[in-house]
């Protein structure tokens, strides 16, 4: 399938949904604490998205066909051996030392923002503190580099060579993804480098171009798991997982973070 380059004015719809996704993940913070379930943080971004934000969590239901059931909570949050699509639920309470990933998508005028960050519960572990760390700053390094002219394979290689220089490992299984009025489209942005081996899969940036970056990094092996839910996404040895997420532009000269928050500086 062809990628759906953006004009100014879908542009402008793109920067309003990663605003508000953005919120979404500012305004949870606080909730996010030792002896909450993790229902009750899907409740109270649901309720945010839905009342305050007058907007859609595209989770909700995402995926639903005539022999499976769509995704039942209006986020994904993920606690220390998920690595993604974690289901929210009132049996999961937070302790102190957990990390704890929420994955958030608003569609506002039918337009998606897409956006993750971790949160540290209580008291902070150090070496849950350093994974945390480093998969920021892979997600980081991988924008620095999500300009004209360059390709998905050097925002693979930037990423990757991070995370194993660190001791970490990248997962494989999952990748990034264009966004627009589409939840996933093309193109898959997969975060390690030998994805990009043969040419032929890799794609050069060019202005207008919007996707997600959204590495998923393992204190262990790469390997994952899919759960008997089949949604929820676990490391295969257990070991902790970090992942941080934000949907980007491509300009002219470089690249815009439609997702940044407060807290950000690009």
């Amino acid at each position: 399938m062809p990628i759906n380059l953006k004009d100014s004015a879908a542009i402008e719809k793109m920067r309003i949904a990663g605003k508000l996704a953005a919120e979404v993940l500012e305004m949870i913070e606080p909730f996010v604490k030792k002896g909450v379930n993790t229902a009750e943080l899907d409740r109270i971004c649901h309720d945010y998205i839905v009342n305050t934000q007058n907007a859609i969590p595209a989770p909700l239901n995402y995926g639903k066909t005539t022999t499976r059931a769509g995704f039942p909570n209006a986020t994904c949050i993920s606690v220390n051996e998920v690595i993604c699509h974690g289901i929210p639920s009132k049996t999961k309470t937070l302790k102190s030392g957990d990390i704890v990933n929420i994955d958030v998508t608003v569609i506002k005028d039918g337009y998606h923002g897409d956006t993750s960050k971790m949160y540290i519960v209580d008291k902070a572990l150090s070496f849950n503190e350093r994974l945390v760390v480093v998969a920021q700053e892979c997600l980081y390094k991988g924008i620095e580099v999500a300009k004209p002219g360059n390709y998905l394979s050097n925002i693979a290689s930037k990423i990757a060579k991070h995370a194993r220089n660190s001791g970490y490992s990248v997962v494989e299984d999952y990748c990034g993804h264009g966004i627009g009025t589409v939840f996933h489209e093309e193109p898959q942005v997969l975060h390690y480098p030998e994805a990009y081996n043969n040419l032929k899969n890799d794609i050069q940036l060019v202005e207008g171009m919007t996707f997600t970056i959204e590495p998923m990094i393992n204190a262990g092996k790469k390997t994952t798991k899919l759960l008997s839910d089949q949604w929820t996404v676990v490391t295969r040895d257990r070991s902790n997982s970090a992942q941080w997420e934000h949907t980007i532009l491509i300009t002219d000269t470089g690249c815009e973070v439609l997702t940044k928050r407060n807290d950000e500086t690009f």
